[in-house]
């Protein structure tokens, strides 16, 4: 899917409470953003998506995504864990991520701006501010940053 600009990129969202992640997909859709949106439920689920593995085996199911929206607080593995594994591996890297959570813990900030977060938004209270939040999420990060992914797909069009 397109957005108006033509960038095409698949937007990660991993987050373990099923009403954010509902709630996140509805504010995308008020904002008619026209890039697909994917969900995961936990770190390990992350992982397992970003590497084509277990239900996301053969890759089918799972496109690079072009930005990681990554809550913190989850089960079996939590996100500052998952983060840290994707900034470890080369091929994960350069996949910008964006922490989406509801800590304001100036730990959580630091510690996940030392592990490579590119942006770390708190969680709006009321749906209007999550509005806000996706309208900024996609006009920073979808209209107006250059991602490495697009170069990713460019060359991938091209073999």
């Amino acid at each position: 899917m397109m957005t108006t600009n033509g960038k095409l990129i698949t937007i990660l969202v991993a987050d373990d409470d099923p009403d954010d992640r509902m709630l996140i997909d509805e504010a995308f859709e008020e904002n008619r953003l026209a890039n697909d949106v994917r969900f995961v439920e936990d770190g390990e689920e992350l992982l397992e998506y970003l590497q084509h593995q277990g239900k996301y085996e053969g890759g089918a199911e799972a496109p690079r995504p072009g930005l990681i929206l990554l809550d913190l607080n989850m089960p079996r593995m939590d996100g500052r864990e998952a983060l840290k594994r994707i900034k470890a591996n080369p091929a994960l890297a350069q996949i910008p991520v964006v922490v989406l959570t509801t800590s304001k813990q100036e730990e959580d900030i630091l510690r996940t701006y030392g592990l490579g977060v590119n942006s770390f938004i708190t969680k709006p209270v009321t749906f209007e501010g999550l509005l806000r939040v996706a309208q900024v999420v996609t006009s920073y990060w979808i209209e107006i940053v250059q991602l490495p992914s697009q170069f990713d797909e460019r060359k991938s069009a091209a073999a």
